[in-house]
């Protein structure tokens, strides 16, 4: 088995297909893909908005190929320059459409420009999350009528699924492990040599890619789950009238207890992947009860915040109509510019509908994705001398650590702290 003769082309390049395209083009020849003509023009400039990149070892890379031009990575959004691939591996968005259910365009797209460039001998790879069986059941009839070949005699396929965790500067791509899987016994061994190639914590082999996916969508179901599970009991102390964060570090004292904590449930994979497992759920007629029940709570939360804000200005005699309200982060986490599926912006528009005036800032995101994506405007900073009857801590970025909450606190506004990283006398509530 020799890998050595593989020319790889990383369909993708956003926050999982960029560290894979630079990491591949160390030691392979790789052509890095996407559609988007600006983003390859920010990478050639050697530039990467998400912040996922490695630049040094991005420049490198390049650079191999201009010094060799048999090894090192190139970018392009020409499908043309992908006729020179014979391995492709697919790391597009797999989102959900706004009834909760899988949206394939964009896999199903990415497949049918592989196809049109599929040769003999050629595997392709899917990172992608999905539902078990997508890549059988829905990508390979795509490259089979796009290129007129057969599946498992004349190209293969493989499943090894995204572990980037955006902002995460220690679990890096390189570091984790990751799962492979291949159509067939060779293929898998093909697969699984081509990713030890780059891994420093190797990987493991699932039987089959239907395993393969299968776990992927488990990973992140589980975590949703669990945080559903202290969210639900944040709804709970609230009219008990406890704080949730000392019960948990109550409970926590027990040793077989896991401590997860109360949020918002956001980001690219904990709150979508539920959806796709649930979806193939019900295809085969079961009707999943506890995974729906977390996804169903944690979409709750949101609301909940901006109710208990508002009720707490209530306390503090503030008029709810044109009341200005300061909410800091709207990324999904902190110190991380990814704003997919963020549920801050589900604040705004909650506290908005009761005629609040909202400003969100957020240092780490970008104003037209928030623009463009929810309609949604940042302000460039907060504004020393403004007033606000209530400022919300949504994300615990580095830079809000240092904020000056007492300043706000003795102006009589109200202080919620969503994330737990307030000192705990300031703040009127906490999640």
């Amino acid at each position: 088995m020799d890998i050595n003769n593989r020319t790889i082309a990383v369909i993708g390049l956003g926050y999982v297909g960029l560290p894979l395209a630079i990491e591949y083009g160390k030691k392979y020849r790789v052509i890095g893909y996407d559609v988007y003509k600006p983003r390859i023009e920010e990478l050639e400039r050697g530039e990467d908005h998400t912040l996922e990149a490695d630049l040094i070892g991005m420049k490198q890379a390049r650079d191999l190929y201009k010094t060799t031009g048999k090894t090192g990575l190139t970018f392009t959004c020409n499908a043309d320059d992908l006729k020179a691939a014979n391995t492709y591996i697919v790391t597009v968005p797999t989102p959900i459409d706004r009834f909760n259910m899988p949206d394939l365009t964009p896999l199903l797209s990415a497949s049918k420009t592989i196809g049109k460039t599929l040769q003999k001998g050629d595997i392709v790879i899917y990172e992608s999350t999905v539902y078990p069986g997508c890549t059988e059941e829905d990508c390979v009839p795509v490259l089979e009528k796009e290129s007129g070949l057969t599946f498992n005699r004349d190209f293969f396929c493989g499943y090894s699924p995204e572990r980037i965790n955006p902002g995460d500067k220690v679990n890096t791509l390189t570091k984790i492990k990751k799962i492979t899987s291949g159509s067939t016994p060779e293929v898998a061994d093909i697969v699984d040599a081509l990713y030890n190639s780059i891994l420093e914590n190797g990987t493991h082999r699932a039987p089959n890619m239907k395993v393969a996916e299968a776990a992927k969508a488990v990973e992140n179901s589980q975590r949703d789950v669990n945080i559903s599970f202290m969210n639900e009991l944040a709804l709970i102390c609230d009219r008990v009238g406890i704080d949730t964060n000392d019960v948990i570090e109550a409970a926590g004292t027990k040793w077989n207890f896991r401590m997860y904590r109360p949020g918002l449930v956001g980001g690219h994979c904990i709150s979508v992947d539920p959806y796709y497992l649930a979806h193939k759920a019900k295809v085969l007629g079961y009707e999943p009860q506890v995974i729906l029940s977390g996804r169903n709570v944690n979409n709750s939360i949101a609301k909940f915040i901006a109710d208990k804000v508002l009720k707490l200005m209530i306390h503090k005699d503030h008029k709810i109509k044109n009341a200005d309200v300061l909410l800091l982060g709207v990324t999904f986490k902190e110190n991380c510019p990814d704003c997919r599926n963020t549920k801050v912006v589900d604040i705004a528009t909650e506290l908005e509908e009761f005629g609040c005036r909202v400003d969100i800032y957020d240092p780490w995101a970008s104003k037209e994705v928030i623009r463009h994506e929810y309609g949604k405007e940042l302000i460039d900073a907060v504004d020393p001398d403004k007033r606000y009857a209530a400022v919300i801590a949504c994300v615990s970025h580095d830079q809000f650590k240092t904020f000056d909450f007492k300043k706000y606190k003795d102006q009589n506004a109200v202080i919620f702290d969503v994330k737990n990283f307030v000192d705990r006398s300031l703040v009127d509530g906490r999640l």
